[in-house]
């Protein structure tokens, strides 16, 4: 069954590497300070690049290639930021990023090849949803949900340019629903539907995304694929060759008109600049010193920005109980946002695993549960649409982005009264010593890998 709008798996899928939770010190560079930096002539390299993953390595790499000398301080004990394979399970299962969203131009696409990656294309029309108590959706029944989603969506879209005042997504959609009057059965697969294109698109509800900016992104166009090996073979081939330090969390940046100095758990490193590609989570957060306090206009903008979540929970089952052909299984259950949205791995690496999206508030109140009770709502959920004689799994992979500390959340979106230019603020450099990279720089393609990287090749193209 067609589905129009595409999801952005976590990452979407957005990855940085983070060096600690940031605090934005309101501190000064004293006299004495100043001479302290100075007196620095001995460099541990050119450039320090704060953060390995795809931006950090992206910046790295580019900077490598011209000549300059980089060293990349890592808080992680590895590489890929929010890029993640685990293989615990006994097969590669990416927790962070997944996709490529489109092929056709987009830089991750021509790293796979240009690595000799395997990809393998999915299908996002090959569904298969059922209702609360198990039974399939009749034929026709999601077409209608998506036509009714698209009539009050129009009517969404032309308030983004005949408003004064920026709102939030959801409000825009009540006032909608308010003047249509909607029945309480369509209402409920609206809300399903919304939930599906903000919460799993975003990892943010419509409550907390901007009218005016929520859907600021560009795109590439082609087929959407993901990596049966998984997506670390990127960073790794990105990370060929470059000096890593890993289990670096960064403490205080002290920089000036004389270079920059990073304190980190493990000592201190000298260069000339760096490229900071702390995720905003990190920032906001507030725990490394920067000396002297970046600007107003960056803090600002950090704080106006949001970050969001969208977790998975894999299953892997000693065998197959689901129809081994259907992609994506969507359930319409009770609770709004409750094991909604599954995948089938099994038709891209040939194992019987299921795994599960919650993102947004629903993505924050799973990551409040025990391992155990969350693999129990599952196979509530499961039994509920298989029947009570499935098996119970052999193994659970689940993610807790937004208690991770070197990221706090998943990627970020643009919440009411925020805007693109708050991208572009905090993507500025600051006085040709600090320069910042990551998803939640990239005005044109926030929350993706594909932003990321390009966000790694401009900071570096900028020094």
């Amino acid at each position: 069954m067609k589905k129009k709008f595409t999801r952005r798996d976590f990452l979407k899928a957005a990855s940085i590497g983070a060096a600690s939770a940031l605090t934005l010190s309101c501190g000064v560079i004293t006299s004495t300070e100043e001479e302290d930096m100075t007196k620095l002539s001995s460099r541990d390299a050119d450039v320090l690049v704060l953060g390995a993953g795809i931006a950090g390595l992206a910046a790295a790499r580019a900077l490598t290639k011209r000549g300059r000398r980089v060293l990349i301080l890592e808080a992680r004990n590895r590489i890929g930021g929010r890029m993640w394979t685990d293989s615990s399970l006994g097969l590669p299962l990416d927790l962070g990023a997944s996709w490529i969203h489109g092929v056709n131009g987009n830089p991750i696409a021509k790293l796979a090849k240009e690595f000799g990656i395997e990809t393998v294309p999915t299908d996002g029309e090959n569904a298969i949803e059922f209702a609360a108590d198990g039974s399939e959706l009749p034929d026709g029944d999601w077409e209608e949900m998506e036509d009714l989603f698209e009539e009050i969506y129009e009517e969404v879209a032309e308030m983004q340019d005949a408003t004064d005042e920026d709102m939030s997504l959801q409000a825009a959609f009540d006032r909608v629903i308010a003047i249509r009057g909607i029945s309480e059965e369509d209402l409920r697969r609206l809300n399903y539907y919304i939930h599906l294109v903000t919460a799993l698109e975003y990892g943010a509800d419509a409550k907390d995304l901007s009218l005016w900016w929520w859907d600021l992104g560009e795109g590439f166009g082609g087929e959407e694929v993901i990596f049966p090996g998984g997506y670390n073979q990127i960073t790794d081939g990105l990370a060929n060759g470059l000096d890593i330090r890993l289990g670096e969390i960064v403490k205080r940046i002290r920089y000036g008109s004389d270079g920059v100095e990073v304190e980190t758990s493990q000592g201190s490193y000298v260069a000339d600049q760096a490229v900071v590609t702390f995720p905003l989570g990190v920032l906001k957060q507030s725990s490394v010193k920067f000396e002297p306090p970046l600007s107003e206009s960056k803090q600002a903008a950090i704080q106006r920005l949001d970050m969001g979540v969208l977790n998975k929970v894999y299953l892997r089952f000693p065998e197959v109980f689901w129809d081994e052909d259907v992609e994506t299984i969507s359930y319409m259950g009770k609770e709004l946002g409750e094991w909604c949205d599954w995948l089938n791995f099994l038709p891209f690496i040939g194992a019987p695993v299921l795994m599960a999206f919650h993102g947004g508030e629903k993505g924050f109140d799973l990551e409040k549960l025990s391992d155990d009770d969350i693999v129990a709502g599952a196979m509530q959920t499961l039994r509920v649409i298989f029947g009570d004689d499935i098996p119970e799994p052999e193994g659970a992979l689940i993610t807790r982005w937004g208690q991770d500390p070197f990221s706090l959340g998943a990627y970020s979106h643009v919440p009411p009264f925020a805007s693109g230019d708050d991208h572009d603020a905090l993507a500025e450099p600051v006085d040709d010593v600090l320069f910042f990279a990551g998803e939640a720089t990239s005005r044109s393609h926030p929350s993706t890998v594909h932003g990321a990287y390009l966000s790694g090749v401009r900071a570096a193209e900028a020094m």
